[in-house]
């Protein structure tokens, strides 16, 4: 962990506790490893519920150490809690981990997202994945959204049946999914098939399936995927013809653009930029 993201955070928790609550952090980094521990679990009591909202430099400033790391929406006590972590000595690894682990094995909700947050700030980072992996099974929401949306540690670290899981279960869950950190960098053509599998149990049902899951599918298209961008341009769904254009034309498939040609509006759309993901994210 860089000395640089343990300013980056102080330069931020300065901007948004009083003068007391900068103090007692500052006594509390300064203290022992059982002090910082407790200070961890304590934090609610001295800070105030603010919620953490950041400018543009701040955020370029946490993402030129780590690229998709982000503070913003968080409250205080979450990020001041997170800067605690970063408090803790390394240089025994024993000992590092087994405080991390203490912590986790002890949290209530609210400290599990605190530390889910952290991971991608933490030490030893491998060290942390089958607790990673673990809280994407979680049922508490706060807890699997701290490690599914916008955390970059997955993204880094997670295999591709890990990953694969966070994604579907983000899909599952109604999540927006353009908030996991690296979706299109970590596509992958078996979770372009789990996604088709879904999407005709879904239609077989009478339901629908969010349009933004077939950005997922555009670079892997093949025949069954091209039926079902098909069925999709049939679809009496704006979001889902709109879906449909965009999977055609990220695919290098010949037969994917012949099939967006006959959608002369559709396909001026996305050809002008017009009409991209984004419209989707909602």
């Amino acid at each position: 962990m860089s000395d640089i993201i343990k300013q980056n955070l102080w330069d931020i928790i300065v901007l948004n506790t009083s003068e007391s609550e900068a103090e007692w952090l500052q006594n509390r980094a300064a203290s022992s490893r059982m002090d910082l521990m407790t200070a961890f679990v304590a934090a609610p009591r001295f800070l105030s519920k603010k919620i953490i909202f950041i400018n543009q430099d701040q955020q370029f400033a946490l993402n030129a150490e780590i690229p998709g790391f982000s503070v913003e929406g968080w409250s205080l006590v979450r990020l001041a809690r997170v800067w605690l972590l970063t408090q803790l000595d390394p240089s025994d690894k024993e000992d590092y981990v087994k405080d991390i682990e203490t912590l986790f094995d002890t949290a209530e909700m609210n400290e599990l997202v605190a530390l889910y947050a952290a991971l991608p700030v933490l030490s030893y980072p491998d060290q942390w994945l089958f607790r990673a992996t673990d809280a994407v099974r979680s049922n508490m929401g706060f807890v699997f959204d701290a490690i599914a949306l916008h955390n970059p540690y997955p993204e880094k670290h997670f295999s591709e049946l890990a990953w694969n899981q966070l994604v579907l279960k983000t899909i599952f869950n109604d999540k927006p999914i353009h908030f996991i950190e690296g979706l299109d960098n970590r596509a992958n053509e078996k979770l372009a098939m789990t996604l088709s599998d879904f999407a005709h149990e879904r239609w077989a049902a009478g339901r629908s399936v969010p349009a933004q899951v077939w950005r997922l599918a555009g670079r892997f298209m093949n025949t069954t995927l091209l039926a079902d961008m098909q069925h999709l341009f049939d679809s009496e769904q704006v979001d889902d013809r709109k879906a449909a254009a965009l999977a055609c034309n990220d695919s290098s498939l010949a037969p994917a653009h012949y099939l967006l040609a006959k959608y002369i509006d559709l396909e001026k759309s996305v050809k002008s930029g017009a009409l991209a993901w984004a419209d989707l994210e909602h």
